[in-house]
């Protein structure tokens, strides 16, 4: 899975341990990101729905959620991955882009990025392989890049992985239907659907997905966009239509408080962070309309970029590691008795 800002790896277990506790079989992913606990919830035998806005979360989607593993044909996926892995390189967009302007990959592996994406558009754009191609390609190109986890900047010298050479592996596809929706969660929440159990993780602050993640946003769109900046982001990026109202100190309670409200499900569990513009007080009020509200709170280490310290856009260190440690919360709101009984194994969490 690619180095993401905001990773629920540490808190999949208990989410898994909660949905399967809670009976759900139906489970909206509103913010789903990587897909990580859709996938997770997938695998416990749920059929999910996962929504998101970017290119490369709805690629992952359709990926791991929307696809049935028993559907795809794994001989033709393993021939079509073989071939892609004989390409040669061929200097384009990513090339330039992203190895010569900027230094996320080193040339050679800006080359072969290059090449894949184009094959993959001229042979397989619309087909059933198409999203498990993308999603092969990022995380093959996330294997290799020189950052410290956000596409921001780059690492001034080049990172040790980015010297391996670029490959493109089959990714572990999982059994089932499920659904894979890209759009906005504050106009989808109350309009997708009924739900066993929603999971919602909104973003926390005032850090953009669409611009610590452009590269993948621009591998996955192929529409060799206007840039700007050293780390050469996308032009569009200045964009309102590209702003989340979450990402708005003033605005987000607001919009988070009405999108937990609007959602239709039995269940709700939320997960945030104690670095967050909404405090725990907060989160249990806005959670309260659905019923009664358990909070838990568990121990993490914060993402490999705030461990690692601040970085100009060059990616020179500028600064010094602060905390390197934060609460990441989650709060489970509904009946009584369900939201006791999915959270009584975690009495030692609670918050």
């Amino acid at each position: 899975m690619i180095k993401y800002l905001g990773s629920k790896r540490r808190l999949v277990p208990m989410l898994t341990e909660l949905f399967e506790r809670s009976g759900a079989r139906t489970t909206l992913d509103l913010f789903t990101g990587t897909t990580r606990v859709a996938q997770a919830f997938k695998a416990a035998g749920g059929h999910v729905t996962a929504v998101d806005t970017a290119r490369y979360s709805e690629a992952f989607a359709r990926t791991w959620i929307e696809t049935d593993r028993e559907s795809v044909d794994a001989r033709e996926l393993d021939s079509v991955i073989d071939e892609l892995n004989e390409l040669p390189g061929e200097a384009g967009y990513v090339t330039d882009t992203f190895c010569v302007q900027s230094r996320f990959f080193q040339p050679f592996n800006g080359e072969r990025i290059d090449a894949i994406r184009a094959a993959i558009e001229r042979d397989h754009a619309g087909s059933t392989l198409e999203p498990i191609l993308l999603t092969s390609l990022l995380l093959a190109a996330d294997r290799v890049d020189s950052t410290a986890g956000l596409q921001m900047a780059y690492i001034k010298q080049w990172a040790p992985r980015s010297f391996k050479p670029l490959r493109l592996v089959v990714p572990e596809l999982l059994a089932g239907p499920g659904r894979a929706v890209r759009g906005d969660a504050t106009e989808l929440a109350g309009a997708i659907g009924s739900f066993d159990l929603a999971y919602l993780d909104p973003p926390y602050n005032q850090h953009r997905y669409f611009t610590n993640y452009h590269v993948w946003e621009t591998i996955v769109a192929w529409d060799h966009p206007e840039h700007y900046g050293v780390a050469c982001k996308r032009v569009d990026a200045r964009d309102d239509e590209t702003k989340s109202v979450f990402n708005r100190k003033r605005e987000m309670p607001d919009a988070l408080r009405q999108t937990i409200a609007a959602v239709d499900a039995e269940l709700v569990v939320v997960s945030y962070n104690d670095e967050s513009w909404v405090s725990l007080d907060e989160l249990r009020e806005m959670c309260a309309v659905h019923g009664d509200v358990a909070a838990l709170a568990f121990d993490s280490k914060r993402y490999v970029g705030a461990q690692i310290g601040i970085h100009s856009p060059t990616g020179e260190k500028v600064g010094r590691v602060g905390h390197t440690r934060n609460l990441e919360y989650v709060l489970v709101a509904g009946d009584t008795d369900r939201v006791a009984t999915v959270t009584e194994t975690f009495a030692d969490h609670r918050a």
